[in-house]
């Protein structure tokens, strides 16, 4: 199978970072810490301009979490600290100073759908369809679930949490403000996506950081709040529920 990676590349100002898992692009705990590494890498750069976040691969833009690591959580400590994964790549991602475009080729799930929402502008395929699938295992979407309602709105956050079965559209999330474009193919979607970075390259970067730092304004509480919300999954995990629900997946 192909080795999972993370990888950066800065090239005129862009710095393109690209996760990748056999595992329809599940993150494991050290692919997320290398994403931290990277972003926090591209916010301190002063040749970076713009981030590129995106995902190898063609279906999948990210699966969520690694489920072999879910799995062996045997105690609230582990939980907290595999659940606390995707909190350091979003808290990352927010105070980067720097405007990370997203670039969501397919499905998303779980704790891609926070990555998604975690970035200043997002751009997707029409096959770009989201699920918040946490409450499926007896867990819900408590990490990611602030900056997906920072996209989404309480409403609807909470209407893909609760309906966790289905996926919904790009259109969907474009209506709601999770997509900001959607493309008819991949190909539109990387012009498009280099393009809108090339553009972002002729502004001014201390303007740019002023903004995102005015976007995610009321959001500085989140290193303690995303931390809380992973205590909150990696208790869950551990329930009779979760554990009888991962044995049949098993």
């Amino acid at each position: 199978m192909p080795t999972p990676y993370v990888k950066q590349h800065t090239h005129d100002g862009i710095s393109t970072i690209e996760f990748y898992h056999p595992e329809h692009n599940s993150l494991p705990g050290d692919l997320l810490a290398s994403l931290v590494e990277a972003i926090n890498h591209a916010g301190e750069n002063d040749e970076v301009k713009v981030v590129i976040l995106k995902s190898g691969g063609d279906r999948t833009f990210c699966a969520g979490a690694s489920f072999q690591e879910l799995i062996s959580i045997n105690d609230a400590a582990t939980g907290k600290v595999f659940f606390s994964g995707f909190a350091n790549v979003i808290n990352a991602m927010r105070k980067c100073p720097k405007f990370i475009i997203g670039r969501i080729q397919g499905k998303t799930v779980g704790g891609g759908v926070g990555l998604a929402s975690a970035t200043d502008f997002c751009m997707a395929t029409k096959y770009a369809s989201i699920k918040l699938s946490e409450l499926n295992v007896g867990i819900g979407p408590f990490v990611v679930g602030p900056a997906v309602q920072r996209k989404l709105g309480l409403s609807g956050m909470s209407q893909i949490a609760i309906d966790a079965n289905t996926f919904y559209s790009a259109d969907w999330a474009l209506q709601k403000g999770l997509y900001n474009q959607v493309f008819d193919t991949t190909q539109d979607l990387d012009e498009a996506v280099q393009k809108f970075a090339e553009n972002l390259c002729n502004y001014n970067p201390e303007a740019m950081a002023e903004m995102k730092r005015t976007f995610w304004a009321g959001t500085e509480d989140w290193d303690t709040l995303l931390a809380e919300r992973a205590a909150i999954s990696g208790r869950l995990v551990l329930s009779e529920f979760t554990k009888e629900t991962l044995k049949r997946f098993k």
